[in-house]
């Protein structure tokens, strides 16, 4: 009998949206990503703790300043080196929020992320530096890729910064599905069924951008609410899910027909955007301004209660 997370694989390839090793093991994705809302549910998980202690000992003894960051820089390399002893592809870490609108900044750290996980034996081909899609994300997104560094851009909610992506030679975005939908829905406090889906039909429009311009960007559907959602974008290169969709589809028998067709076009591309356009099309977009705004606070508020988490761990030391 086939289920609906095997049947999706023949079209899309699966990628854990969580840090919770069991949960990895139980699915088997090809990849897998994580942020600091996910790194601060990892953090009270039984695989993790000896872990844990390990890298704030050594937080500790290194005695550096802004400790609280260079704590959660190691936690999150310290848990990604472990995830990708599990996965076959790439585990994705993410560069602070409250970096997003400094783009040397963004870089430095990208910098220091990767070199912490080549120090774990984990080679940059196995990871992807994961940065909001702001114009200062991007033009950092621009120069690691340039240096080999690989990015996955997230937090992305608008057609300008998906075509910025393409422009500046991204290697991942991941276009949010969900929160475009709750956007919507209240709004108009109306219901969608998948096809009508604010958030589907917004990703299916930067897959239909990516393969008319023969981008190489590879576009991965992310923040889904429901396996509607999932499955509505079957065919899509990639899709990030969340450990209770997963388990949904894994358990519910059925075939998945392919939704989306990704083959290569030679288009005419449009002209690179400039910042200007960048943040006028961008502007533009009322859901996109909140919910890229909204999702830079909520991680950084996340991190800050990591950085708390750890700070009373550390006490006890």
């Amino acid at each position: 009998m086939t289920h609906r997370l095997d049947a999706l694989r023949r079209h899309s390839l699966v990628v854990a949206d969580t840090g919770d090793l069991d949960a990895i093991r139980r699915y088997q994705p090809h990849d897998a990503t994580t942020n600091p809302s996910l790194i601060l549910k990892a953090f009270d998980l039984p695989d993790y703790q000896s872990l844990i202690d390990q890298e704030l000992a050594a937080v500790k003894a290194e005695n550096s300043d802004h400790w609280e960051e260079h704590a959660v820089d190691r936690l999150s390399v310290a848990m990604g080196s472990e995830i990708a002893k599990v996965i076959p592809g790439r585990v994705s870490t993410e560069v602070a929020a409250r970096l997003s609108f400094d783009t040397q900044a963004s870089i430095h750290r990208a910098h220091k992320l990767m070199a912490l996980y080549e120090q774990h034996g984990v080679s940059r081909d196995r990871v992807l530096i994961k940065l909001a899609s702001t114009w200062e994300g991007i033009r950092a997104a621009e120069v690691l890729e340039r240096e080999g560094i690989n990015c996955n851009l997230t937090l992305l909610f608008s057609d300008a910064q998906a075509q910025a992506c393409f422009d500046a030679g991204v290697f991942l975005i991941s276009p949010f599905v969900g929160r475009v939908s709750d956007w919507y829905k209240k709004d108009t406090g109306r219901d969608f069924t998948p096809d009508t889906d604010p958030g589907v039909q917004f990703v299916r429009g930067v897959c239909q951008r990516a393969t008319q311009g023969g981008y190489d960007t590879v576009v991965m559907g992310a923040s889904f609410r429901n396996t509607g959602q999932v499955l509505a974008l079957a065919g899509c290169p990639r899709l990030t899910i969340a450990p209770p969709l997963l388990e949904e589809l894994a358990t519910t028998p059925g075939t998945v027909t392919p939704r989306m067709l990704m083959a290569r076009g030679g288009g005419p591309r449009p002209s690179p955007l400039t910042e200007s356009a960048f943040r006028w099309h961008h502007n533009q977009d009322p859901m996109a301004n909140d919910k890229l705004a909204e999702g830079i606070r909520r991680f950084d508020a996340d991190q800050e209660c990591l950085e708390a988490r750890i700070a009373d761990r550390l006490a006890s030391f």
